[in-house]
This record gives structure tokens, sequence and C-alpha cells, in this order.
């Protein structure tokens, strides 16, 4: 009969943390855990019903076991005052024997009544403990996405700031500072390779330009 409560028994054991740590996904274990106590409550609701059937079927059969008891009884007063011993010594025997059977059906009334009492005892604790960890199932389902997100943020930061990444931007870095300083030697070794004729051309080229302004400026063509 308490072979019900045996999952309960688990879930709320040391356990389920076990199971939990060894779990894929924690949070399918959780709704996994409540579908199973959810079935062990129904089952253990079924038990009891016939329990207290069974209970109930005693108690009758003891009453009615009293009934005759009591009939018997009447019975052999009744072959007394009438002078029939006979009838009246084979009522008390049967009396006798519906006492003995009364008294077995008592006993068994009183075993089936203490075990429904303790199923619905156990039952009750089943219910607690079911309401309790499903109260508890949305938290933990929070702080398992929690601990998700943290740990996926954590992997992220840490290839962001590996000895790779670092390392691939320093590269890079570097690389760009070398363009830039082949942009400049280029400009300078541009500037070192004018010879005399070119600076002497750029001489005469101004002077002409002079030249012309001052032929403008005489002719009263100067720009305004």
């Amino acid at each position: 009969m308490f072979q019900f409560f045996k999952r309960m028994k688990t879930v709320v054991s040391s356990e389920l943390n076990a199971m939990l740590d060894k779990a894929e996904d924690p949070v399918k274990m959780l709704d996994q855990f409540l579908r199973d106590m959810g079935e062990d409550i129904r089952d253990a609701e079924a038990a009891i019903a016939k329990q207290i059937a069974n209970e109930k079927m005693l108690k009758r059969k003891a009453n009615d076991a009293q009934a005759m008891v009591e009939k018997r009884q009447e019975q052999a007063e009744k072959a007394v005052e009438a002078g029939n011993d006979d009838l009246a010594r084979r009522a008390l025997q049967d009396k006798k024997d519906h006492e003995e059977t009364a008294a077995q059906l008592n006993e068994s009334w009183e075993r089936a009544k203490a075990d429904v009492e303790s199923l619905r005892t156990k039952l009750d604790e089943m219910k607690r403990e079911y309401q309790e960890m499903n109260m508890k199932k949305d938290s933990l389902k929070a702080r398992a996405e929690s601990a998700k997100a943290r740990t996926k943020m954590n992997r992220t930061m840490s290839s962001i700031n590996g000895d790779d990444s670092r390392q691939g931007f320093q590269r890079m870095e570097e690389k760009v500072l070398r363009f830039e300083a082949e942009a400049e030697t280029s400009e300078d070794i541009s500037q070192a390779s004018r010879t005399l004729d070119d600076e002497f051309r750029d001489l005469i080229t101004n002077n002409v330009d002079d030249e012309l302004a001052a032929l403008k400026q005489k002719l009263g063509k100067s720009e305004e």
C-alpha cells in the first residue's frame, strides 16, 4: 500500500540535488518530477478510496455479526421461557460463533481504519510537498535560465579577452602603423628625389607669373 509513495520520497530526499546536478536540462527535470508526483498523488488517492471502501465493508460485516449476536440472545431467552432448552442451547452456540466473528471483523476494521488514517496523513504530506515544489519551480526555472545566460556571457567575454583575440587586434594595429610609416617614407623619398633643374623650373615659373601679374596691372587688366 505504501509503494505509491516511493517516488515522492525520492523527490524530497537528497537524491534530488544529485539528479539535478547530472541532468542536462534541470528545467525539464523539474517538470518531470512534478508530473511524477502528480501521478503518485492520483495513485495514492485511488488506493485510499479502495481502503476506505474496504474499511466500510468490514465495519458493516462487524455490525451484522453483532446484530446476530443480539438476535440469538433474544431467541435463546424466548426458548428458555418456552421451556425449550435444546433450542436455547443452539441459539446460544450460534450466538457464540457470531461473537467470535464480530470480534475478528472489528479487529480487521480497526487495522483498516488505522491504515486509512496513515495513508491520509501521507497523502497530505505529498500534497504539501507538491505545492511547495510547484511554487519553487518557477523560481528554480528563472535561476536556471539566469545561470545559463551568465555562463554564456562569461564564455563570450572570455573569448573576447582571450590571448588570440588580443594578439589579433595588436597585429592589425601594428599593420596600420606600418602602412602609415610607409606612406610617410614614400613622401620623403619623393621630395628628396627632386633635382636642381626641377627647383629652377619652379623658380622660373614663379618669375613668369610675377611678370604676367605686373603686365596686367600696367594695362589696367588687373583682377578685382
